[in-house]
């Protein structure tokens, strides 16, 4: 009877490990072309430059479509409240 309660906790623990483990992969680089939705709770987007003047903030689930890419900055336009092209900092979609 022992064993078989420690059994039944073993599965349960490995059952929850492997959940962990399957569960959503962290947030990814934007690629060129695609509409790219924002794993990040906050994402501010910049006028004119990457560091450039604040625009506005684009928040967990809202899009943007990426146009330039290359290196920590994408170029694009911020769907959602903002509506306008600017730069993001690139690493932060789904």
């Amino acid at each position: 009877m022992i064993r078989k309660s420690r059994l039944a906790t073993l599965a349960v623990a490995v059952a929850a490990l492997t959940a962990v483990a399957t569960g959503p992969a962290g947030a990814a680089d934007g690629t060129v072309g695609e509409r790219e939705t924002v794993c990040a709770q906050d994402l501010f987007v910049r006028v004119s430059a990457p560091h450039g003047a604040w625009m506005g903030t684009l928040h967990r689930g809202q899009t943007f479509l990426v146009e330039q890419a290359g290196g920590d900055w994408v170029y694009g336009f911020a769907y959602g409240d903002i509506n306008r092209r600017g730069w993001v900092q690139n690493g932060w979609f789904c």
